[in-house]
């Protein structure tokens, strides 16, 4: 069986910058393990399979390199970009996912791929667990956590690019990954994002956990729009906005690869 995949690298317009994520749409559903080893195969921090409904609906899965994942932005994006480049016509879509729900989706005039996400604001935690702290370099000032991660708030934009992080201890917080950020003097805040035990060491971009991100540093800085920027190795620019229960991320992205599997 032959499939048409699409590498495209999300939250950025800069060519292997941003996050790379496979794409692969399909009339039906492959079996699990098949996109579980297709996912392994690409060895990308995610790739997303897309079951078509209509022109403009579809159901979405995401598969990290060894595991499915309840969410996943960047491969959102990803799959809506290239949903656009083959529909031009078509500005809306409407994407599914289980965990999620109905996520709608835009094409901006600008090429900004718009998302609506729920909000999942992360709330503090009673007690820090000892491998947080003994697997980050430098300590937090506070904690908190969501139904995805804890959330290790910095004062210093500087602790984020220097810290450190020790994945086998990481790992032990599983299911849960952790995030790192503080307020940035160039963009609202940074931050980045490990999960060695759902995917990687360190993921390139992270729009699912913006979703938490958002409503924190909403708060924390009294305004509804916010400008994010991932600072792993590859880098990723998000913007964020609080509407209620929902967030909208956008960003950009630009194709790397399309061709065709044989499985």
């Amino acid at each position: 069986m032959e499939l048409e995949i699409n590498i495209i690298d999300a939250f950025t317009n800069t060519r292997f910058g941003g996050s790379a994520a496979a794409v692969i749409i399909t009339n039906q559903w492959l079996g699990d393990h098949l996109m579980q080893a297709i996912a392994t195969e690409n060895n990308l921090s995610e790739t997303a399979f897309l079951l078509k409904q209509a022109p403009d609906e579809y159901q979405i899965r995401w598969f990290s390199p060894v595991a499915e994942i309840d969410f996943c932005g960047h491969a959102t994006l990803a799959s809506a970009f290239v949903i656009f480049s083959k529909n031009p016509k078509i500005n809306t879509l409407r994407f599914f996912a289980e965990a999620v729900g109905e996520m709608p989706i835009t094409r901006s005039h600008d090429g900004r791929v718009v998302m609506d996400f729920p909000n999942r604001p992360p709330k503090p935690v009673e007690q820090v667990p000892n491998d947080l702290i003994k697997g980050l370099s430098i300590q937090p000032t506070e904690v908190l956590r969501n139904s995805q991660a804890y959330f290790a708030i910095y004062e210093k934009e500087e602790d984020i690019y220097q810290l450190e992080q020790h994945p086998e201890v990481l790992k032990n917080l599983a299911p849960y990954d952790v995030v790192v950020t503080a307020h940035s003097k160039e963009y609202d805040f940074v931050s980045r994002y490990f999960w060695p035990s759902n995917g990687g060491a360190e993921d390139p971009v992270t729009g699912s956990i913006h979703t938490g991100l958002t409503p924190y540093w909403s708060e924390k800085l009294g305004k509804p729009e916010l400008i994010a920027f991932q600072a792993s190795k590859r880098g990723g620019l998000i913007f964020c906005q609080l509407k209620g229960d929902r967030v909208i991320i956008s960003g950009k992205a630009i194709q790397y690869l399309k061709g065709i599997i044989e499985v």
